[in-house]
Formats: C-alpha cells, sequence, structure tokens
C-alpha cells in the first residue's frame, strides 16, 4: 500500500507498518506516480491543483488531513474516499495564541516592543483581561481549550456556536456549560470586550464578520481571529479599526499571505501573526500520534476517527 505523507516524521512512526511504502510529497514534488496511492497525507501548507491531483489518484480510499479545517478538500472529495482532519492536534497550540494575542493586546505589548526598538521608555497604563467578557464563537474543541486556559485570568467566558445546547463544562466533571447560537449574535456582541473566532470554513460563515457584525460590538472591543480570513470582511475590519473604535488581533488574513502593502499592516491597533497559531511542537507531537492511530485502525479495518460526513 502506497502512502503520501507530508514529512520525514510521519515516516519515521509508519515505518514499522507492514506492507506500508511512504512517500514524501511536500504539495510541490510529486515522489512517484499518484495513481498509485492509497493513502494521502497532505501537507499543513496550500496544495495548488486539488481537484486536479485528486482526479489522478484511482486507488485512493483515504484522505486524512493534519488540518481541522476541511474546506480545500471537501468540496473535491471523489466518491468512495474517506476524508478525515485531525481535529483536537491543534487545539493546545490555537488556544495558546488566543489567549496571548489577548494578553498581548490589551496589555499593549506591540506598542512596548515598538518603543523598545526606538529605545524610548513610554510608561503608560494599559488594558487588561481581568474582569472582561470573552465571547468565544465557534465554540468547539479548541473553544473548550481557550476556556480552559482563560479559567484563571478572571473573565466572564460566553459561549457561541451553530446551534443553541448544553455541554460539559470544560473542566470536566458532570458540571453542564450553556452554548448560545448563533442567532443569538446580535444580542451578545454589544457586552463582549473580546470577541475571539473559531469558526470552521463554510459557505455559512464567509463573511460572517461583516460591518454589522462589527457595528454590534462595542466600541474598544477587540476582535481575534484564529479561524480563517475568509470569516472577516477585510474591508469592513479596516474601517473600524482606522478611526480607532476597534482593535484586532489576526492570525490569518484575507487575502492570505498579507501583501506587504496591504492597509492592514499599518492600521492602527491591529496585531498580525503570519498564521502560526497551531504551528508548534506540540501540535507536531499530537498530529504524529494521529497520524500513527489512523493507520493502524486503516490497516485492521476498524473505524477511524474524525471522519467527515456530509456538511462540514
Amino acid at each position: 500500500m502506497k502512502i503520501w505523507v507530508p514529512y520525514p516524521s510521519v515516516v519515521d512512526v509508519l515505518a514499522d507498518l507492514p506492507s506500508v511504502e511512504c512517500e514524501v510529497f511536500d504539495g510541490v514534488t510529486e515522489p512517484g506516480d499518484p495513481a498509485d496511492v492509497e493513502v494521502w497525507i497532505p501537507p499543513l501548507a496550500l496544495v495548488s491543483g486539488i481537484p486536479a491531483m485528486l482526479g489522478r489518484m484511482p486507488k485512493l480510499r483515504l484522505l486524512q488531513l493534519v488540518t481541522a479545517g476541511v474546506d480545500q478538500f471537501l468540496p473535491h472529495l471523489p466518491p468512495g474516499v474517506m476524508l478525515c482532519n485531525a481535529r483536537g492536534v491543534h487545539d493546545a497550540g490555537t488556544a495558546e495564541w488566543a489567549v496571548g494575542a489577548m494578553i498581548a493586546v490589551q496589555r499593549d505589548f506591540p506598542e512596548f516592543a515598538r518603543r523598545q526598538a526606538e529605545h524610548t521608555w513610554d510608561y503608560h497604563h494599559t488594558g487588561t483581561l481581568a474582569d472582561s467578557k470573552v465571547l468565544i464563537v465557534g465554540y468547539g474543541s479548541i473553544g473548550a481549550a481557550v476556556e480552559r486556559r482563560l479559567a484563571g485570568f478572571e473573565v466572564e467566558v460566553v459561549r457561541v456556536a451553530s446551534t443553541a445546547r448544553d455541554v460539559r463544562a470544560p473542566g470536566g466533571g458532570d458540571d453542564r456549560v450553556h452554548v448560545h447560537g448563533t442567532d443569538e449574535l446580535p444580542e451578545l456582541l454589544g457586552d463582549a470586550d473580546v470577541v475571539l473566532l473559531l469558526v470552521p470554513a463554510t459557505s455559512g460563515t464567509l463573511g460572517l464578520v461583516d460591518a454589522s457584525f462589527l457595528a454590534a460590538m462595542k466600541d474598544g472591543a477587540l476582535l481575534v481571529n484564529a479561524a480563517r480570513g475568509s470569516v472577516v470582511d477585510t474591508v469592513a475590519l479596516l474601517a473600524e479599526v482606522e478611526k480607532g473604535r476597534l482593535r484586532a488581533a489576526l492570525d490569518v488574513t484575507d487575502p492570505e499571505p498579507l501583501p506587504a502593502d496591504h492597509p492592514l499592516w499599518s492600521a492602527p491597533g491591529v496585531f498580525i501573526t503570519p498564521h502560526v497559531a497551531g504551528s508548534t511542537p506540540a501540535s507536531m507531537r499530537r498530529t504524529l500520534r494521529l497520524m500513527r492511530s489512523q493507520l493502524l485502525r486503516y490497516l485492521a479495518g476498524e473505524p477511524l476517527n474524525n471522519v467527515i460526513t456530509g456538511a462540514y
């Protein structure tokens, strides 16, 4: 069985599996004939020509992603091919980035870093996370991981997902917490000091954060995007941050990568990182464990984890 994997480290954790031949495909240079590939694990970076590539894989039976998002591949999935995502492997890294970004912007760290580069002692008061209300839009496993990490910061967490429901509290035990539906967002946005975006990229979330969404946010609020750039209307966001009404911490942008001359780079109150939230050693360790577990299950004919069925 031929498997295309994204990194040599994946080859290492699969090397002892019987009847498995691994080839490293980095998304650019093909290591062999894709017609022989039964399992494809694409790289984290964007792969061009996905529909054409899938069309050249007649033996493909399993498409195992290293990301939680499936928007690149789901529309082009051939019949008979199982699609699995990597739900959970990036929870720790993304949650850590989200909390770090909140603290960085609230405490004015980017501005202090600029002043340090200028050798300027710019004493001033800053904001804080304490006593804030954090609205998590797209409450799933990453949202729960964020909430666990916010537990010591004396904040109120409000949860939002596609539909309202009660879920087990992220701290464990039998306690339940309430998750609001997205239809309640207009009533919730105005009270939030921080709005964290964790929704997947779907047709339903495309442009979710538009001018009306942003207008409903309170003055001085912070928008944190750890989801996808397509979730936010960039023009509408620029209009709000350029007049100083809102601030933003962005790990993803639209367009992405952000062109060097794009006005977001120099917009006031905007902190940008280049889509690195999940790019950590912890994420890689969890990815390797998942890849091995999934391939063991696949070879044994056992049910796989994180199978994507129907609408995502």
